[in-house]
């Protein structure tokens, strides 16, 4: 099976100069958990994902401390709300992640399912000459069940 038989498209993207209330309101009201982010030409720059938006608790370097970190700053347990106000500001380049796991849509979906696997990703951009046509998440894998029993 191939990657194109299940992906879901069109991709919905968003563009790294948009802030991150813009992203958030677009996952909200397409309720998906991430969006590959393009440049002005449309090709693939980033993705963020739901896991962007949520504070988590890291080392701090070299010591024994855990603080919060949210947006790539550290911060107190009682700034995490600040930041949560300030991210309508933030723009999507500076919290995406920018190595992307990708797939085409002619990839055999083994090799996808072994990507996201490997890199401990729910979802894949699939892509074409750079550019994301389509998505393949966790969600997309259930369909492999739906077809199995419809067969």
């Amino acid at each position: 099976m191939k990657v194109r038989e299940i992906m879901t498209e069109p991709v919905i993207v968003i563009n790294e100069d948009e802030t991150l209330e813009e992203a958030a309101g677009l996952m909200l009201d397409k309720n998906i958990g991430g969006l590959p982010v393009v440049d002005g030409d449309g090709t693939l720059v980033g993705i963020i994902t739901e896991s962007d938006f949520a504070a988590k608790e890291h080392a701090i370097p070299f010591s024994r401390i855990y603080a919060p970190r949210l947006f790539g700053k550290w911060m107190s347990k009682e700034g995490v709300e600040k930041a949560y106000e300030a991210a309508r500001r933030i723009k999507v380049k500076q919290i995406m992640t920018t190595a992307v796991v990708t797939v085409e849509e002619d990839d055999l979906l083994a090799e996808a399912i072994n990507k996201m696997l490997d890199h401990h990703v729910h979802r894949v951009p699939v892509v074409r000459d750079g550019s994301p046509i389509g998505m393949i998440s966790r969600h997309d894998l259930l369909k492999l069940i739906v077809n199995r029993i419809e067969e």
